[in-house]
């Protein structure tokens, strides 16, 4: 056991003058920022840490290095006092290539993986769900590591506090909170904006252990630091602190602080964590002015050597606009092994299930989470019976609360597990949606490659159980819309078996969409079935007269259209995408070559969406093979309806698939 003494802050004179140091430099180096932005080196937002340094000193020298630290947007402070070199803190903010982040993250996005620093976030609270998972991860390897995570006071008001604090609470898992309550949530006032202003009571109801500690205060917020991290290395359990502190700078440089008036500023000033503990040590007599000029002068030359990092720094070029949106080397594909002759009548959700089983057998980093997958065996009875098989470390039943479990999934993959996140239904993912558009898809990107998000999330989606309005949706198109995911549709039992095994391997997010209307769909199956290219569409039934491209639920009905046709002398092409990002329009251009005509069957909503983007790029590289005007059938402009014939109606059907083709012939015929 560690004893009462070594928790508590040793103010040798050495350690006094360290504490001040770090404390000055943050101060001086954001002075330096303030007039940086002003000459028009740093852009964008710009949000100073001026009076909040206390709990940055007090906290962060506490860390081990292997512990890890996610940010929030005010984080220069939190990077320098983690070891994050000055010069590449500031060249970052230029937006210079030799910036933590190669210039790609910018004030609010600096990134460290070689100090355990997973950066700053500018979703207010969007860090949080992060952090639960990279202590997820710690937590599930058996490693002694603590994840501290530090937001401001106005993040108590995002589901994602709520939904984070429970998740901690509930798996035991080893998250340090720090709220830097600054008493202002960009401009409005704690009183104004919370019910409850002892924020670290809101833990409470948690049954998380937390404090309130005067932010004011590096030694009072050293001790807490302390405290807590002690005690979640010998409990394992989340803590909670909340440091009461108080910017004297704007929320950001943009900001004209009308809010609250200047008196206000002053009276905190007086009592400012740099005034308030270097008065106490020259009063003590354990430092002297000659101590604190000598941390001036070295500070100040610090700075000195930072700018001139930074102006000599180089600008990317244009050439690397598009690195690491995605890895540049993926791992080889899976072997593909010919079918066996010897085959098993097998359903969709089967096939699915089948690929689930062996996923978690192959890696033993791979786990499932997500809501009822496991006690209830999944919404649609993917999961049945893994919970038997494989325990509740790996199949991991979830909360309702999709952007919290997302996140963690997001921010176990990160720390190198290999998560399968299932959102029960495409509706859902709504909610989830900042963490997959704001952290799963940018964070490679952001960080420079240093933190790729090899993440796999499942949904069912689509229409046709009479599920109305609220539980219908076919948005893969808007996921398709996105740089930094892969967005897949498997509509065979083949893909629905093999596409998780290569979307597990691929270092980058991948959202695996799963038509609710395949799963009670039978076909036979190798028994030797592995994994398949999630690259290239395929043909599923080749034709000369016109090509049908299709994905996912409305595979089937585009080649039962095609059979139509043919009776009637026209014979189709029928390509299933199969990967709506990045869509493989070779196969659809060499097609389109061939037959010079082409009906794109999508069931999105015909505004916007995947249907128009596959025809403009028909338009753009295939013009000239076309021999009539290009053409879709996707659903109707409403809401999805309940009433079962309305419904029909409402989406594409093989009627409206044959009936559009021929009118794309005429009376005469192809």
């Amino acid at each position: 056991m560690t004893s009462d003494s070594s928790l508590k802050p040793h103010l040798t004179r050495e350690h006094s003058l360290n504490l001040l140091k770090q404390m000055i430099r943050i101060r001086r180096f954001e002075d330096k920022c303030a007039e940086l932005y002003t000459q028009e080196k740093i852009r964008g937002f710009l949000h100073l840490y001026d009076g909040e340094e206390a709990v940055a000193a007090g906290v962060i020298p506490v860390l081990d290095d292997g512990d890890r630290l996610v940010a929030t947007y005010r984080e220069h402070g939190h990077a320098l006092v983690r070891g994050v070199p000055m010069g590449a803190v500031l060249a970052e903010m230029y937006g210079k290539a030799e910036g933590c982040s190669g210039g790609r993250g910018g004030s609010m996005h600096l990134f460290s993986s070689a100090r355990n620093f997973y950066g700053g976030n500018a979703i207010v609270g969007g860090g949080l769900p992060l952090a639960v998972g990279l202590a997820l991860a710690d937590r599930m390897r058996g490693e002694d590591h603590v994840t501290v995570c530090i937001f401001g006071e106005g993040a108590v008001a995002e589901g994602e506090f709520h939904e984070s604090l429970n998740l901690a609470a509930l798996w035991d898992l080893p998250v340090l909170f720090v709220c830097e309550n600054n008493r202002y949530a960009m401009g409005t006032a704690l009183e104004r904006s919370e019910a409850e202003t002892d924020i670290h009571r809101k833990a409470e109801s948690y049954r998380i252990t937390s404090e309130a500690v005067d932010g004011m205060d590096v030694v009072a917020s050293e001790a807490a630091a302390r405290r807590a991290i002690h005690t979640i290395r010998e409990t394992g359990k989340p803590y909670f602190l909340e440091f009461r502190t108080y910017r004297f700078r704007a929320h950001s440089m943009f900001d004209a602080q009308l809010y609250r008036d200047k008196a206000e500023v002053e009276t905190w000033r007086a009592k400012g964590p740099i005034v308030r503990f270097q008065s106490w040590l020259t009063q003590n007599g354990i430092v002297h002015e000659a101590d604190i000029a000598a941390i001036e002068t070295e500070v100040a030359s610090e700075i000195a050597e930072a700018v001139a990092f930074a102006e000599a720094g180089t600008w990317e070029p244009l050439e690397t606009l598009t690195r690491d949106v995605y890895a540049d080397v993926r791992p080889p594909m899976p072997a593909i092994v010919p079918p066996s002759a010897e085959t098993v009548e097998i359903s969709y959700r089967e096939a699915v299930k089948a690929a689930i089983v062996e996923a978690l057998e192959r890696d033993e980093r791979t786990f499932l989470m997500g809501e009822d997958v496991g006690r209830y065996g999944g919404c649609y009875a993917v999961s049945k019976g893994l919970l038997d098989r494989f325990g509740p470390e790996r199949i991991r039943d979830t909360p309702l609360s999709e952007s919290g479990f997302t996140g963690a999934g997001i921010g176990a993959a990160i720390a190198g597990m290999r998560p399968i996140v299932e959102v029960m239904t495409v509706n859902f993912s709504l909610l989830a949606l900042d963490q997959i558009v704001n952290t799963a898809a940018t964070l490679r990107h952001m960080s420079n490659g240093q933190f790729p998000v090899p993440v796999v999330i499942r949904m069912a989606t689509g229409a046709g159980r009479q599920l109305a309005a609220q539980h219908s949706h076919s948005l893969e198109g808007w996921y398709a819309h996105i740089p930094g995911i892969r967005v897949l549709a498997p509509a065979t039992i083949e893909d629905a078996r093999g596409m998780l095994w290569t979307a597990l391997e691929d270092p980058d997010p991948v959202l695996i969409f799963e038509n609710v209307m395949l799963y009670n769909r039978t076909g036979k199956l190798a028994v030797n079935a592995g994994p398949v290219d999630i690259d290239r569409a395929a043909v599923r039934r080749a034709g000369r007269d016109v090509t049908l491209v299709s994905y996912g639920g409305s595979l089937f009905k585009t080649l039962e259209a095609a059979e139509q046709l043919a009776k009637e002398g026209v014979e189709a092409e029928v390509i299933d995408l199969r990967s709506l990002r990045p869509l493989d329009m070779d196969t659809i251009l060499a097609s389109v070559g061939k037959t010079h005509r082409v009906l794109i069957v999508d069931e999105g909503w015909r505004t916007g969406s995947l249907a128009a983007e596959i025809g403009m790029q028909i338009a753009e590289r295939g013009f000239f093979d076309l021999d009539a005007p290009l053409a879709r059938v996707c659903s109707a402009e409403v809401p999805i309806p309940y009433p079962a014939h309305l419904e029909q109606a409402s989406i594409p059907q093989t009627a409206t698939i044959v009936a559009a083709v021929k009118a794309m012939f005429g009376k005469g015929g192809p």
